[in-house]
């Protein structure tokens, strides 16, 4: 895809700089979490498709560094193809310490192991209502979670009945996929139902790519970047070369199950998703919708040649003329063509404001920050901010001083805005 191409460019840039003083070689290990987070709430970064957390490729950030401007920020490494779903279950471990359990009834309609990756200790294990976090999500990372936190409503995790919405404290998205992407079709999802892959696309191309780069199953390798598909097992050694070409083939694998991230960022997926994922009353939740087009002579099309990155450039250009197929039915009640062309080369502007299809959740336009000042819990407040989807990440050059504006907004509304004033309720207590 052109957005991996993109990063990998930034990554391949911000390496050398990495490897010039340093000389550093190989997997850099995650530094063990500080012994205590001092009583304040750490701040949780998660990143977005073909994303990666402390610990994947070497000595780089996928948040750009943005880490170090808090001594109580945690990165975690998820699965950076895997679904929604698998990716908020990962997160739950990556925190409260375990293997990682993706449920018995997921884990036999999708066709994967129920248990993956051990964190002999967490993250954070004393996460609870007393002691919540806040959690900043770039692209996808802000859908794992919302879901997360549906799921810590919802008990959904063996051994954690005590859970609930309030373990989260805030959430901030940084162009979220809320609402899905247009982009998703133009990659070759099929605008229909959102499921499934046109037999030619550059999504097949992806795809192929993938089963053969976990087929190899090279130590090094996959220690240095992981698509995230482990419990699915498609090594070598365990499903030999027919497994191989059962997979290719789209019979087995999560290609064949729709268990990856792809189907969920269809706006489709997203409604389904959706549908499911409640916006909470003690949560507080703020939004960065990013956007790169204008309005010349009645069109949509890119605001900026130079402050666009290269590789999305042309993408903005078709996101901003795509257009649903009128020969199929529209994806949901209302749609429109025109409120989905402004974008930043990766998803749609309005998908990233807040969650609205298939119902709009509590919402307010912010212009300036003293409207949201004291922030109100359970209204997702959003900015609209002018940059291409990954401004704000990897290399933080192309930002640059607007880079350390918008970070540094963001930990400072988690440290001294975002805060409950009344006693947390008791675990035993019935949440309202």
């Amino acid at each position: 895809m052109i957005i991996s191409t993109a990063v990998a460019s930034d990554i391949s840039k911000a390496l050398i700089e990495c490897l010039r003083p340093n000389m550093c070689i190989g997997v850099k290990e995650e530094p063990k979490r500080p012994a205590s987070f001092d009583g304040l709430p750490p701040i949780v970064l998660v990143h977005g498709i073909f994303g990666f957390g402390k610990g994947r490729l070497g000595c780089l950030s996928y948040f750009g560094g943005a880490e170090k401007k808090d001594e109580r920020v945690l990165v975690p490494d998820l699965g950076s193809l895997t679904s929604i779903y698998d990716r908020a279950r990962e997160l739950f471990y990556y925190l409260k310490g375990g293997q990682v359990d993706y449920g018995e009834e997921h884990s036999t309609a999708c066709g994967h192991s129920r248990f993956g990756r051990i964190y002999e200790q967490g993250n954070y294990p004393e996460w609870d209502e007393d002691h919540p976090i806040h959690f900043v999500g770039h692209s996808a990372g802000a859908q794992v979670v919302r879901l997360l936190q549906q799921m810590l409503a919802d008990k959904a995790f063996v051994r954690y009945e005590n859970s609930s919405e309030n373990w989260i404290l805030s959430v901030t998205s940084l162009s979220g996929a809320f609402n899905g992407t247009t982009r998703t079709y133009l990659d070759g999802m099929e605008p229909e139902e959102g499921r499934s892959m046109k037999p030619i696309s550059l999504l097949q191309l992806c795809r192929l790519g993938v089963i053969v780069y976990d087929w190899l199953d090279i130590p090094w390798l996959k220690a240095y970047y992981n698509f995230g598909f482990d419990h699915f097992n498609m090594s070598w050694h365990k499903i030999g070369v027919s497994g191989l070409v059962d997979c290719l083939l789209g019979n087995c694998g999560p290609f064949a199950s729709g268990d990856w991230i792809l189907p969920d960022l269809t706006i489709q997926g997203s409604m389904r998703l959706n549908s499911h994922l409640a916006t909470f009353p003690n949560t507080f939740y703020f939004s960065y919708a990013t956007k790169r087009t204008m309005k010349f002579m009645g069109l949509t099309v890119p605001s900026s040649i130079l402050g666009i990155h290269p590789m999305l450039f042309i993408r903005v250009l078709q996101m901003s003329q795509w257009r649903h197929p009128p020969s199929l039915p529209l994806p949901y009640k209302g749609y429109r063509d025109e409120d989905w062309q402004d974008n930043d080369g990766a998803l749609n502007t309005t998908s990233m404001t807040h969650p609205q299809i298939p119902i709009e959740h509590p919402n307010h336009f912010v212009i300036s920050d003293a409207e949201c000042q004291p922030l109100h819990p359970g209204i997702w407040y959003y900015k609209i901010v002018e940059a291409d989807h990954i401004l704000f990440i990897v290399n933080r050059e192309r930002a640059g001083v607007q880079f350390d504006v918008l970070y540094d907004s963001i930990f400072e509304r988690c440290r001294k805005h975002a805060f409950r004033t009344k006693q947390p309720t008791i675990p035993n207590q019935t949440h309202q």
